[in-house]
């Protein structure tokens, strides 16, 4: 009986373990997760907020760390932010809580398909009241938070990059959405902004719209080098610079890609990215 009791000790172990690896890209763990995210929005008290997402935490991570992390999405979850670049080189996966001490914070994984072996970045930042600047660069240990919908790749090897849509929910009165840009170093480490967005005769990392939190803005790919996004006003000229009381005027602006740069351009034609 002692001989027998290491095995079948490491034959328990080992039925469990191949459970846990395949769990993340079954339908048992779509709806545990579409459980915690309801419990997340109805729960009262921060103490059961964390417990729970924790308990999501430990889920994407086994899943982003897993072989199904670009074969598989999970569907129905209105609260999980799932993207892929069309070649599958990056995924990236999103979700944000709200805590009623402390605001809020975003979790973000991005998922890097080298070719052997995923790397895998896992990142959280509170919410923040204030922008992050338009001249800075930020790394994973800083990064501000948003949570990102839609991204296309560019470039090759060392000049590879990928642009994101973003949107950060940080502050109660103004919503904003970003152009951010992600880079890798040689080294692996994750870089968000790139001096590439012309405008006039500045040169940014990254483009920001700040509009009223009660409006509705369009931010989105027309084409792989066209960036749409409405025109934002003030309510009134006396209010002109306080992005709480912007939204749009039915008119739109776009950055193209032109040699290497997104350029700003005003008033396109949204229905035909040639003029």
């Amino acid at each position: 009986m002692r001989k027998l009791l290491p095995v079948l000790l490491i034959f328990i172990f080992s039925v469990f373990s191949g459970i846990a690896q395949s769990v993340p890209a079954g339908p048992d763990t779509t709806a545990l997760l579409e459980k915690l995210f309801s419990r997340l929005t109805s729960a009262r008290q921060d103490a059961d907020r964390i417990r729970i997402n924790d308990s999501i935490i430990n889920i994407i991570d086994s899943y982003a760390r897993s072989d199904s992390a670009f074969t598989h999405k999970f569907t129905g979850l209105r609260n999980l932010g799932q993207i892929t670049s069309k070649n599958s080189q990056l995924k990236i996966i999103t979700w944000n809580v709200v805590f009623g001490e402390s605001s809020g914070k975003y979790f973000c994984y991005f998922i890097h398909n080298t070719g052997k072996q995923n790397r895998v970045y896992r990142l959280e930042s509170v919410y923040d009241n204030e922008p992050p600047p338009g001249n800075k660069q930020f790394t994973g240990n800083d990064w501000y938070g948003a949570l990102y919908y839609d991204l296309r790749q560019y470039g090759k090897g060392a000049n590879q990059y990928w642009v994101l849509l973003g949107l950060d929910l940080g502050n109660r009165d103004i919503t904003r959405k970003v152009i951010e840009v992600l880079s890798l170093t040689p080294e692996g480490d994750i870089v968000f902004g790139k001096n590439i967005f012309r405008k006039e005769k500045s040169t940014l990392n990254r483009v920001l719209l700040e509009y009223s939190s009660s409006a509705v803005v369009s931010l989105r790919f027309l084409t792989d080098k066209y960036i749409v996004f409405d025109h934002l006003v003030p309510v009134s000229a006396s209010l002109t610079g306080s992005r709480e009381t912007y939204g749009p005027d039915f008119s739109f602006d776009a950055y193209i890609l032109e040699k290497g740069f997104w350029k700003f351009t005003e008033n396109v034609d949204v229905r035909n990215p040639k003029k």
